[in-house]
């Protein structure tokens, strides 16, 4: 395949921010005094926007996205602390050498801008990129295609020459409705089933592979 850009999700797929989310999220809970779910529950709506999140974990509580995202954006204030949240092995090192190559690099997330770009700049790795965009910076989130799609428009990049790499089924339905090629990462907060039934093209265990299928 004849791959010029890759646009990647952040947590889970860039950067190992698990520990920090899970922590965030059962003081969350906590505080609005509400059931904990267990951490693989919570850890599967990692990839999903923080208002989207309640609805997955609550279902018969309706109005929380809200009041959620609020507490746990403060929270997670306090638990992001420096040196909390670090790259995978070999990302920093691999992105600079695709980015070398010529090959152009995005991220599509459904983080808060703010926070992706607070974080991606701690991590030193804010120059690899052509184009950031968060969560807050589309109306429709993953699986939809419209991060994707907001990025190719935005860039002039082509479908047929664009790959999505993430973690999550989400990622892998939100490349291939795109029409692009998609890679899924099996060391970050999903599963290889999920990856599979979402119908990944290319499925890696570290993320420096990802240099064997360009």
């Amino acid at each position: 395949m004849m791959i010029k850009n890759i646009i990647f999700d952040f947590d889970g797929t860039l950067a190992d921010t698990a520990p920090v989310i899970l922590a965030t999220m059962f003081a969350t809970f906590k505080e609005l005094d509400l059931p904990a779910p267990s951490r693989e529950e919570c850890k599967s709506t990692i990839g999903l926007r923080l208002h989207e999140i309640p609805s997955k974990l609550f279902p018969n509580r309706a109005g929380l996205g809200e009041i959620y995202t609020k507490t746990y954006q403060r929270l997670f204030k306090t638990y992001n602390t420096p040196g909390a949240i670090i790259a995978f092995e070999g990302v920093p090192e691999t992105l600079t050498e695709l980015k070398d190559s010529g090959y152009n690099l995005a991220i599509a997330s459904s983080r808060h801008r703010f926070s992706l770009e607070e974080i991606v700049n701690s991590l030193k790795m804010s120059t690899l990129f052509d184009m950031i965009i968060g969560g807050d910076n589309v109306k429709n989130g993953k699986p939809s295609p419209e991060p994707v799609l907001t990025i190719s428009n935005l860039m002039g990049w082509q479908a047929n020459e664009t790959l999505v790499v993430g973690d999550a089924g989400v990622d892998i339905l939100m490349g291939k409705s795109a029409g692009c090629k998609t890679t899924g990462v099996t060391y970050g907060n999903g599963t290889i089933d999920e990856l599979q039934n979402a119908g990944a093209d290319y499925i890696i265990g570290s993320f420096a592979k990802i240099k064997n299928i360009l």
